[in-house]
């Protein structure tokens, strides 16, 4: 296997630069660098030199020996000055190296987890917390990446082999009186394992969690979206003009309030259209974004708006305007009169929706975990032993499939691509 090296830290310039180095020449590499190994897990300052004797750097270098280093394998890291020129000197250096190569992508990580250091539970949960711009995105990752949804689906897989293996005796012995047939705790046990896999599915979605609440503001033309838009985002994203029809197509920002991520859509306004396909299309999308929305922000006449939608009186500052009886937030995006209220109201429901502190799923955990527990359901309906085992089957392999053990090449290709390299 080729050993790989690689920048690990952010671009230089920089104070310090961290490169790794991991695979069966690792060691190698450190040596002929440094003139000979430091102590396992303990810094040492050392002059890093060229084949030729050549000063490339002071530096700080570790020995990690595998198999209990960050990728199962021997690692090396070199903590540099961070100027751009000694982070290439070092690793022209190291490409000389026989054996050594550049890392792809997530490569580190691919490592760790083919060598079992790391499941893929915890592989997603490390490229959603390189990739969190929020608090409760990092909080969110950070819980994932060590491992907390893995332990949990560690106890519901034990509990998912006892059940089994007490079907397989039930088979295997089924005419032997000390076995006896599956018991009134067999059923109690398969029906606690499905509430709790329900239990789990009912956890936010991760989509929400890393793309934000999303929150679509709607009415006909002239409205205040627009203003109301830029005045949220405290930016002049959005044109307005007082011509009705000037927002033709949908503008999405993502922003954040008090470490809550939000995705923010500003739309058409919706009106009976003419003869202009353009304007058209553009009503067309905002109907197909109210639809999407977590969260629509109606801004026009009361009880106008699509089903479940806030009541927003918007303008107040006009005195000409008609008043909503009923409405949730009364607001000017001009003069700023009920803006802090209307945000207020926003954090505490996406709050709500996001759920901070419990694990968020993604699309691909929520269909694992919805095949493992749809097959415990189907168990609990049966009576025959032997559909009863191959429903448990297919639990185990969604569970498989969810932390790796069972994985095709085209989805981790996916998900290590996500990785920067160095990672």
């Amino acid at each position: 296997m080729d050993t790989i090296f690689a920048l690990s830290s952010g671009a230089p310039p920089a104070a310090i630069a961290v490169v790794r180095i991991s695979g069966p020449h690792a060691g190698d590499a450190l040596q002929r660098l440094s003139g000979k190994l430091p102590q396992p897990r303990y810094a040492r300052l050392t002059s890093l030199r060229a084949a030729d004797g050549a000063l490339l750097d002071q530096a700080l270098v570790l020995w990690f020996p595998g198999p209990a280093s960050e990728t199962g394998e021997d690692c090396a890291e070199l903590q540099l000055h961070g100027g751009r020129a000694v982070v290439d000197a070092v690793c022209a250096e190291l490409a000389t190296f026989e054996g050594l190569r550049p890392a792809e992508p997530g490569e580190f990580t691919r490592r760790a987890f083919a060598n079992g250091r790391i499941d893929l539970l915890q592989v997603e949960g490390l490229a959603d917390l390189v990739s969190a711009e929020t608090e409760l995105q990092r909080q969110a990752a950070i819980g994932l990446a060590g491992g907390s949804l893995s332990r949990e689906v560690d106890g519901w897989l034990a509990r998912l082999l006892a059940l089994s293996a007490r079907v397989e005796a039930a088979l295997d012995f089924e005419d032997e009186e000390d076995v006896g047939s599956l018991g009134d705790d067999f059923r109690r046990d398969l029906a606690m394992l499905a509430q709790d896999l329900a239990n789990a599915l009912a956890a936010p979605h991760a989509e929400t969690l890393r793309e934000g609440y999303r929150v679509a503001l709607a009415g006909p033309p002239n409205a205040g979206k627009s203003t109301l838009f830029n005045r949220l985002l405290e930016d002049e994203a959005a044109i307005v003009s007082p011509q009705a029809g000037t927002t033709r197509d949908v503008l999405v920002r993502n922003f954040a309030l008090e470490g809550v991520p939000f995705t923010l859509v500003d739309m058409a306004g919706l009106r009976e259209t003419g003869e202009d396909p353009i304007e058209a299309a553009g009503i067309g999308r905002a109907h197909e974004e109210m639809a999407r929305a977590d969260c629509v922000l109606w801004l026009g006449a009361e009880g106008e708006g699509p089903a479940g939608a806030w009541e927003i009186d918007p303008q107040s500052d006009r005195p000409d305007r008609q008043r909503k009886q009923n409405a949730q937030v009364r607001l000017s995006a001009l003069t700023g009169e009920g803006i802090s209220q209307l945000q207020a109201a926003l954090i505490r429901e996406a709050r709500g929706a996001i759920k901070p502190g419990r694990m968020a799923l993604s699309r691909r955990q929520r269909t694992l975990l919805g095949e493992a527990s749809g097959s415990l359901s189907s168990c609990t309906g049966l009576a025959d032993p032997l559909l009863m085992a191959e429903e448990l089957r297919r639990a185990r392999s969604a569970f498989d499939r969810l932390t790796g053990r069972a994985a095709t090449e085209d989805m981790l290709d996916s998900l290590f691509g996500r990785f920067c390299i160095g990672k």
